[in-house]
């Protein structure tokens, strides 16, 4: 049976285990991820490494083995945008399909306070879980990246 354990402001992880944190999420977000550095900025934000509203980081065990992780973050905000958004949740390729995922998902939602915006990729598998936890389609997204307009 998997183990939980939840790492905030509070509660951090010492810098050998976040490192494996950020490297298990790269690696098993795949195609579906971010940079690694993209990712650690969204871990030092949940563990408030960096000003920020924080959050926290979520990670499965099973066999004293990484075999899910999620990151959430507060946003700071309230009513007219969710009080948290979901950055990343992923599972251990080799262990999906044995509901590590959904039990990750549902513990996240269990412990965050208030309400939880994701962004999906539109080819993305988990779609159908995320929706069958109760996720919906409120708003397409949209950005203007002023880094690669000229």
């Amino acid at each position: 049976m998997a183990q939980t354990k939840i790492y905030s402001f509070s509660n951090k992880p010492d810098t050998k285990h976040r490192n494996e944190i950020i490297d298990f999420l790269y690696e098993h977000l795949g195609e579906y991820g971010d940079p690694q550095p993209d990712i650690e900025k969204a871990v030092n934000y949940a563990l408030k490494e960096t000003p920020s509203f924080g959050g926290f980081v979520m990670v499965s065990y099973l066999d004293n083995k990484i075999a899910g992780a999620a990151v959430l973050n507060r946003t700071g905000m309230k009513d007219y945008i969710p009080e948290n958004v979901l950055v990343y949740i992923a599972t251990d390729a080799n262990m999906r399909g044995k509901g590590i995922g959904t039990k990750l998902l549902q513990k996240v939602t269990d412990t965050a306070e208030g309400n939880i915006a994701l962004h999906l990729d539109p080819g993305n598998p988990a779609r159908s879980l995320y929706e069958r936890m109760g996720f919906e389609v409120k708003y397409l997204e949209m950005r203007l990246n002023k880094n690669n307009a000229d």
